[in-house]
């Protein structure tokens, strides 16, 4: 059956248990679950915007204005991701215990006051250290894949995630054309000097930030069953009268006996590997109950939050997400001067727009990743196998691109866009198709996953960022060492399951 449009537009089917809806209603802002859509990636795509501002004016105009040096330009990418890195980890945890609407709120807020003091920066010190606050912006997007995973059900969460994810991306791309935009236009128009041009236009991204963080608060739920503090209860409220209309057998209870100590009870291994008759709404009497208990996300103990990091499944997440999303930090960031270096004819404009490509393809690289993870899940009969696997060939396919753009060099404007969008097709859905994979390991810690893996990207963005400090000018060198990493690491862990042993949630 084909691509339906009217999903599009439509309030979704939604699971009777769980409220989670089973289609995306993108262009229907009217709905719970098409406004959570939305702000869940214009979200993000304010905060990736505002994080990623500096990079189209810093290779020049910032630049000669401070009188930074290349190393300098490169400290102040590190610590802007160190402190996302940071905020990261704390937030997959707030998210579990606050609700993500809460914690991605209060992210945007506390990254628009650096933001708006882009005014007062006199120094190389001073830019480090209001880049490094700034930084606290990268961190929405765990609250935003957290989010978006407790608006949506199993079937179609992998794209939802890679969706919200891959619009939000692209704000690292549009920010390109913006700041350089504004700051024409502040000078073109408005006769500001470049010195005052390029502070006053950090104002335009604050008023985005604070705008949607007071709108999600206004118009927007913690979760489809109401208030986050009643999730339990509102499940377990679902399940009973599923069980009272013939539908399901009840084994158990909600409740925090359920969460991370262990399952109480191990369902058999059809009702395992497969996504339960109630959940396709066939009205067959099926004893989902237990399933459900363990997808309801928990409020983990700090023993908790260590044992699920260091699960060999979410240290697999890592580990990929390390290699994807690092290397897109990690080059959005020197793209534009990587232009201008090989192709200077271009100047700051030509080679910002054309490195905006780069992250303006998350628009439909990203969601792809989603789609051909939930396509594949669906085609295996609900095998999480294959979402793993996708994800480590994406991941394998991207270093090979890396290893070819770093050992060319390319003086050739059509061959460099060339190589640099195959390996944003493999780099971007690689993300998606990642978080298409993380809902199904620890779904009852759904946060804690989400911002240690998102935490692991940031991380691979700061080895980047180094390797390409420590490598100067020669940003080819620095790509493809980072293409052989990685490789290594994908190969390293393809081989661990998808999901934990005897885990009955997520499958």
């Amino acid at each position: 059956m084909g691509f339906n449009p009217a999903v599009l537009f439509k309030a979704p089917q939604v699971n009777p248990i769980t409220k989670k809806a089973r289609s995306i209603p993108i262009l229907n802002p009217f709905n719970v679950y098409g406004r959570v859509f939305f702000f869940s990636w214009w979200g993000f795509m304010v905060a990736f915007l505002s994080w990623y501002a500096w990079s189209p004016l810093i290779g020049e105009t910032i630049k000669a204005d401070l009188k930074l040096t290349q190393a300098q330009i490169a400290n102040s990418n590190i610590l802007a991701l160190v402190a996302t890195l940071l905020v990261r980890c704390i937030a997959g945890p707030l998210c579990d215990k606050f609700g993500p609407r809460l914690v991605f709120a209060g992210v945007l807020l506390a990254g628009a006051v650096p933001t708006a003091f882009a005014f007062a920066i006199k120094n190389a010190a001073g830019l480090i250290v209001l880049r490094f606050f700034v930084g606290i912006l990268g961190g929405s997007f765990v609250p935003c894949q957290v989010w978006s995973t407790g608006f949506f059900d199993k079937n179609i969460v992998g794209t939802a995630n890679s969706i919200t994810g891959g619009f939000g991306n692209a704000g690292g791309g549009i920010t390109y054309f913006v700041m350089p935009a504004i700051f024409d236009t502040f000078v073109n128009h408005y006769g500001m000097t470049k010195h005052k041009a390029w502070r006053m236009a950090f104002f335009v991204p604050f008023g985005m930030i604070v705008g949607t963080a007071i709108l999600m608060l206004l118009l927007t739920p913690d979760t489809p069953v109401g208030k986050w503090k009643d999730r339990h209860a509102a499940v377990e409220a679902n399940l009973r009268a599923e069980h009272e209309a013939g539908r399901i057998i009840p084994h158990t209870g909600l409740g925090e006996a359920h969460h991370a100590h262990g399952p109480p009870l191990v369902l058999d291994d059809k009702k395992n590997d497969s996504t339960s008759d109630v959940e396709h709404g066939t009205g067959e009497v099926v004893a989902v109950d237990t399933e459900y208990s363990h997808e309801v996300v928990m409020s983990p103990t700090f023993k908790e939050i260590v044992q699920i990091a260091l699960s060999p499944q979410t240290l697999t997440l890592m580990a990929c997400y390390f290699c994807s999303f690092g290397a897109e930090l990690a080059i959005n960031s020197i793209l534009g001067a990587y232009y201008l270096k090989n192709f200077p004819k271009l100047g700051q404009s030509g080679s910002g727009d054309w490195a905006a490509m780069f992250g303006l393809l998350n628009v439909v690289f990203r969601p792809m990743g989603g789609m051909m993870s939930d396509a594949l899940y669906k085609f295996t009969g609900g095998k999480v196998w294959s979402k793993k696997i996708l994800v480590h060939v994406m991941g394998v396919l991207m270093g090979m691109f890396m290893i070819i753009i770093g050992a060319t060099d390319s003086h050739n404007r059509s061959t460099m866009v060339g190589l640099i969008a195959g390996l944003a097709f493999f780099l971007e859905a690689g993300n998606g198709a990642n978080f298409g994979l993380v809902p199904h390991v620890h779904p009852y810690a759904n946060g804690v996953v989400s911002g240690f893996t998102g935490a692991s990207g940031n991380l691979g963005g700061i080895i980047g960022a180094i390797i390409f400090r420590y490598n100067g000018l020669h940003y080819g060198k620095s790509i493809w060492i980072f293409g052989i990493i990685a490789i290594v690491l994908n190969l390293a862990v393809c081989w661990i399951r998808p999901v934990p042993k005897g885990q009955i949630g997520g499958r």
